[in-house]
């Protein structure tokens, strides 16, 4: 177990594939790697440092940016299939050569993609606030970048609930955020925001042959978390993942939207561990 912290830990650097990418590691080191694939707009200061420590407890956790986002250089993938590719690269560069993967809204939309085209990279896969390809409501028409001006309202309203328990976990999840003081990353420009949009769009599209053909070719073991009340990625999604994918179980966290693992935190932490367990049994 190392001492370096969701605060502490230094960005580093690692070149693959014409790309400069930014990335920090810490936790138990040894075990095979949880890498945590970011959502929409978000750079490695935006995962909720209670969730990133809980997990360095028990694993070797790395955090990075996609191309063009953050530290990273380059433009960023405007597909999922693309970013998938560009995740499967900084694992070759870090030599990393099988590895569990969290992934966040946009972020499992990559963990499902890196599962059906890279099997041979993932041991078990977390997917969080997401959806399969072509899935209910992921049209995204009226998202734009110019949306994402008011971050902390963006939180408050789209990543929470209304009620004044979710409200209150969103305003600490909030100042979480600005515990890291030193080495944070840089901001997401509207032109990265704009690629991933495109990728969410793209997704979103219903495939022309078997809608969910790819998600049966999935056979990891695969827990999906999911919000009841997420005004996101609508609810229905966690259910068509749990119906299509082999080997999979759902939590439906209650009066929970967009970011009900870090909600519900310490109960989301628990339910990984009970899950990693499981899966290796």
């Amino acid at each position: 177990m190392t001492a370096l912290t969701h605060d502490t830990a230094p960005t580093l650097f690692v070149q693959a594939g014409g790309i400069r990418f930014a990335y920090r590691r810490f936790g138990r080191k040894g075990d095979v790697p949880l890498l945590l694939l970011n959502y929409l707009a978000a750079n490695m200061d935006d995962w909720d440092p209670t969730v990133t420590d809980g997990l360095a407890a028990a694993h070797d956790v790395i955090l990075f940016d996609y191309p063009g986002i953050g530290g990273s250089s380059g433009e960023t993938p405007s597909t999922v299939a693309a970013l998938a590719k560009a995740s499967v690269a900084l694992c070759q560069a870090l030599e990393i050569t099988r590895c569990d993967f969290m992934g966040y809204s946009l972020g499992g939309m990559i963990a499902q993609q890196l599962g059906f085209e890279y099997a041979s990279m993932v041991r078990r896969i977390l997917l969080l606030g997401t959806a399969p390809r072509g899935g209910q409501g992921l049209t995204f028409s009226d998202l734009s970048a110019d949306e994402l001006d008011d971050p902390e309202g963006l939180v408050l309203n789209a990543l929470f609930s209304p009620s004044e328990t979710s409200q209150a976990a969103g305003r600490a999840y909030l100042e979480r955020l600005k515990r890291r003081v030193a080495d944070r990353d840089k901001p997401v420009s509207k032109n990265s925001i704009t690629a991933e949009i495109a990728a969410l769009r793209e997704w979103g599209v219903v495939p022309g042959t078997n809608r969910f053909a790819t998600l049966q070719q999935i056979r990891q073991s695969t827990l999906i978390v999911h919000g009841n009340k997420d005004v996101v990625v609508m609810p229905i999604n966690a259910l068509l993942l749990v119906q299509h994918l082999p080997n999979a179980q759902l939590i439906m966290y209650p009066d929970a939207s967009h970011a009900a693992f870090s909600q519900h935190a310490e109960t989301f932490l628990k339910h990984v561990q009970l899950f990693f367990q499981e899966s290796a049994a």
